[in-house]
């Protein structure tokens, strides 16, 4: 028999260990939560001139561009937006996928708006992402007057990436400008007219000519060093080429993805894409150009920078290095640029694997889906189109519809057919809300008959962009898809008179905005929502209705559904 001494010891030992193993779990649970960032941005109006004429500009906590945010993959992200402006508010962030969290994807048919005065804290995490992507604002003409930023995600300390550390990271935002200011180009095209060509380029917000006196370096180089540069297109419509002064760029990064590292003299990106390059400080120490010129456009817009090297003593030379052809040639030279790009498949992802361990190429497709974009005239105002639809926001987003049980009311599934109509001539405005299966792999054909560039981006997901061609599609061109290397990434253009494929997994539970980067489009119609619901209604797959979600429209004051099933 035990003595009470030796069972009061065994008794407490018992206690000791219970408790070092209640600590040990909650220290592992303290472990495992993934770290947060907590950002306050004040949305406000100001004037600047990015074009050399003063123009109202969307400001977050007075800078524009915005704030970059600068994380580490599966990092939450919180940003309470307080608007402060005189017209309701989004923002976007394009490319983020926004794991079963439809619920903050920034769009009128994902979320009530910020209305002015009040405030919203957006919850997202960047889970198992690495790359660079970006913030906007999606409401009306907003885009246009600012608002915008870059979102830098890098890789885990234990995940290796396959260059080394540079000696610093630059952010270049670029894109078209329009001196109107948003709320004029609005008023164009509700009465029907375009917004046509745009006034100039900036880059970081400013805009200069070569010679131009007084110019501040936009970066700093130091010789013999290597830096990253993140450069990403923001602009309304125009596709742009980038180039440095007398150095070569490395291609390592786009849109998410590490690529196989090939050198560019000059890149060309199209509206809502982004890439990260290595330059490297290997001229003599002097000031050199960066070169952003528009692609496409009849009259060509350009604007420069100043590079500096660190104690440089030497102007920049006027010689600018040379654009890429233009025309037919041009798109033939931008197409063989865009086949050159491929995936690392030995880089490691965001998880600790290969991203070639991913076999994209011996998934069999379940879904074809054909979209072919056409410009209209209704009443005589100017629409855009896909498969004879051409989209319409509502008063209560379709995602809160859905949610609620009251889709009915708001809007009807499949409008648009898998396939264009026989006649284009005619079309219907309605909400344009596409039903499809949870976890299907479908191929998206992109084709593009008119005499425009186009861009596309998918809300939610990434895809494989597997061919880009002249002419049209037909089953028989999938012999030519690159099934091996071709790049995940959320975005891709489409030229004039051609097509695209993308193939994904639409395995990202919610509803998700499939839309034309090109914003005039957007607003007038070239968008629709793809709607995926778990058929077990579970917290595996989709975030519950947040705690603060702004509730608007006829599911205002009606009881809240049951809870999702817990895991």
């Amino acid at each position: 028999m035990q003595s009470t001494h030796a069972m009061g010891n065994a008794k407490m030992t018992r206690e000791f260990v219970a408790i070092v193993l209640a600590w040990l779990c909650a220290a592992a649970v303290m472990k495992a939560e993934d770290p947060y960032h907590f950002f306050d941005w004040k949305i406000t109006y100001g004037t600047l001139s990015p074009l050399g004429v003063p123009t109202e500009v969307i400001l977050i906590n007075g800078e524009f561009p915005g704030p970059n945010i600068n994380c580490t993959s599966n990092n939450n992200i919180w940003v309470n937006v307080f608007n402060e402006i005189d017209e309701p508010f989004l923002l976007t962030w394009s490319g983020v996928q926004l794991r079963k969290n439809s619920w903050q994807d920034g769009t009128a048919g994902t979320m009530c708006p910020i209305q002015p005065g009040t405030n919203y804290t957006y919850r997202l995490q960047v889970k198992d992402q690495i790359g660079t992507f970006t913030y906007f604002p999606t409401l009306n003409l907003q885009k246009a007057a600012g608002g915008v930023g870059v979102i830098k995600v890098h890789s885990r300390e234990l995940i290796p990436v396959p260059f080394d550390n540079p000696a610093d990271e630059y952010v270049i935002v670029t894109g078209d400008w329009y001196n109107k200011g948003h709320k004029a180009l609005k008023k164009i095209l509700d009465s029907g007219q375009s917004i046509a060509r745009p006034d100039g380029i900036h880059i970081n917000g400013k805009s200069a000519k070569v010679n131009d006196k007084a110019n501040d370096a936009l970066f700093t180089m130091e010789a013999g060093k290597t830096y990253r540069y993140r450069v990403c297109n923001f602009g309304m419509r125009t596709s742009i080429n980038f180039r440095f002064q007398g150095h070569a760029m490395k291609l390592v990064e786009m849109e998410g993805s590490h690529t196989i590292q090939n050198d560019y003299d000059s890149m060309d990106l199209h509206v809502g894409q982004c890439v990260s390059v290595l330059v490297k400080a290997n001229q003599d120490p002097n000031d050199y150009y960066f070169v952003v010129s528009s692609r496409f456009l009849k009259e060509e817009l350009s604007s420069v920078a100043i590079i500096r090297y660190k104690d440089g003593k030497g102007s920049p030379s006027t010689n600018l290095p040379s654009p890429p052809p233009e025309d037919t040639e041009g798109i033939a030279w931008s197409i063989n640029q865009f086949r050159s790009f491929r995936w690392n498949l030995t880089a490691s992802a965001a998880r600790p694997n290969p991203q070639g361990s991913y076999h994209y190429g011996k998934i069999n497709i379940t879904r074809t889906i054909k979209l072919v974009n056409t410009k209209h005239e209704s009443n005589g105002k100017l629409r855009f189109t896909i498969n004879g639809v051409s989209h319409t926001n509502t008063d209560t987003p379709v995602k809160l519809a859905e949610y609620f049980g009251v889709a009915d009311n708001v809007f009807k599934y499949d409008l648009m057919p898998d396939e264009p109509p026989s006649d284009t001539n005619k079309f219907i405005e309605a909400p344009n809300v596409l039903n499809a299966t949870f976890r299907n792999f479908v191929e998206i054909i992109f084709e593009n008959h008119e005499k425009t560039i186009q861009t596309w981006h998918l809300s939610g997901h990434s895809f494989f962009a597997v061919a880009i061609e002249p002419g049209t599609w037909s089953p028989e061109k999938r012999k030519n898809y690159n099934l091996l290397d071709t790049v995940s990434r959320y975005n891709i253009q489409v030229y004039p008179n051609s097509w695209a494929a993308i193939m994904t997994t639409l395995d990202n539970a919610g509803m998700w905005n499939l839309r034309s980067d090109m914003w005039e489009r957007y607003y007038l119609g070239q968008q629709l929502y793809i709607s995926l619901l778990s058929p077990e209604r579970s917290l595996r797959d989709e975030y519950d209705i947040p705690d603060n979600a702004i509730i608007c429209g006829i599911v205002k004051g009606l009881p809240k559904p049951p809870v999702y099933n817990p895991v």
